[in-house]
């Protein structure tokens, strides 16, 4: 599941995965995120969580290839991610790379309140 939230407030995108994702949740997700995002002025700050992630395979890579270059596009000016068990990242770094070239500033949390002091909250 993918679960997407905004705090227009605080300038703040949230994307949560949770339990098992597969391609077509995030397929599917990219439509929530999209119109969360019109709710955002370029610089907005955005919270990926990967702490209740299970498992995302790498049929999975196109799809948030795609999304980070929609957040991209979109302005994004900070990517705080939530990544407790090193095991689960899929390679985001390396997507990085790819997918935002107007290199937002990125930080990597093992927890949530060690993310939310990275975004001043």
């Amino acid at each position: 599941m993918v679960l997407t939230t905004s705090n227009r407030l605080r300038q703040l995108l949230c994307v949560s995965y949770i339990d098992k994702v597969r391609p077509a949740e995030l397929a599917r997700s990219r439509d929530d995120v999209r119109a969360l995002l019109a709710g955002l002025a370029p610089g907005f700050r955005l919270l990926v969580n990967l702490s209740q992630l299970q498992s995302m395979g790498i049929e999975c890579l196109t799809e948030l290839g795609a999304m980070m270059e929609l957040t991209d596009r979109s302005g994004v000016g900070m990517v705080v991610r939530v990544i407790p068990d090193e095991t689960k990242d899929i390679g985001l770094n390396i997507l990085t790379v790819f997918h935002y070239p107007h290199h937002p500033h990125i930080v990597t949390c093992h927890t949530l309140p060690e993310a939310a002091r990275a975004l001043g909250l």
